[in-house]
């Protein structure tokens, strides 16, 4: 069911352009075969807003609600790492991860994208996959909050996600303190790599060839 849900909710944080309206009725049918609760719920109630919503009236929301916010930005690092070098180091460390799992990412992907770690955690390396987005977990729920502060019908989509994670009280604890810290800022003159970023992920071997 996991994979389900979040194979589904990788293409719902896509942009809706013309292959998202195209899959969309399959992951409405998927949806509907897993077993009831929070997630199918969150999910279809947001496939129905997205097939009454038009392309344009979609696209323009989701500009607003993610390419315009940084505090709501869609790539994970970003909550973890700012914009410092730091977050060029968690970026090489997520791909290794994926190489090492046999997964490739399309041209023009990062990897720390919330819809690319949701598809790689379903159709990729499931152990790996959730790992990762435990790791993540504070990140995605500081997103969480902020979609429903804004009353964004994406909100729906996190819910999902978060659904598939443990119980989410030390991640919201962590995200309030990012929250209130803000982004990580350079240091200046400083080494701020100290090596590899740690993400509690080891390197995996096989998967997709």
């Amino acid at each position: 069911m996991n994979a389900v849900v979040r194979q589904a909710a990788a293409v719902l944080l896509c942009y809706p352009d013309r292959d998202f309206y195209e899959r969309l009725p399959l992951v409405r049918a998927a949806v509907a075969e897993t077993p009831p609760g929070e997630a199918r719920e969150a999910l279809t109630a947001f496939c129905a807003y997205a097939a009454g919503t038009t392309g344009l009236e979609l696209g323009a929301a989701y500009v607003r609600t993610f390419d315009l916010k940084r505090r709501r930005a869609l790539h994970l690092t970003y909550y973890t790492d700012g914009d410092t070098r730091r977050r060029g180091h968690a970026l090489a460390r997520i791909k290794e991860i994926y190489a090492a799992c046999g997964w490739r990412l399309e041209p023009g992907e990062l990897p720390d994208h919330l819809a690319v770690v949701l598809e790689f955690a379903a159709r990729g390396d499931a152990v790996q996959g959730r790992r990762l987005l435990e790791a993540f977990q504070p990140a995605i729920e500081l997103l969480r909050a902020a979609l429903h502060e804004c009353r964004s019908p994406h909100a729906a989509v996190l819910d999902a996600v978060a659904a598939t994670l443990p119980p989410a009280d030390e991640a919201r604890r962590e995200a309030t303190r990012m929250a209130a810290a803000g982004p990580p800022a350079e240091d200046v003159g400083l080494d701020p790599f100290g090596g590899k970023v740690p993400l509690g992920m080891p390197v995996a071997m096989g998967g997709r060839p």
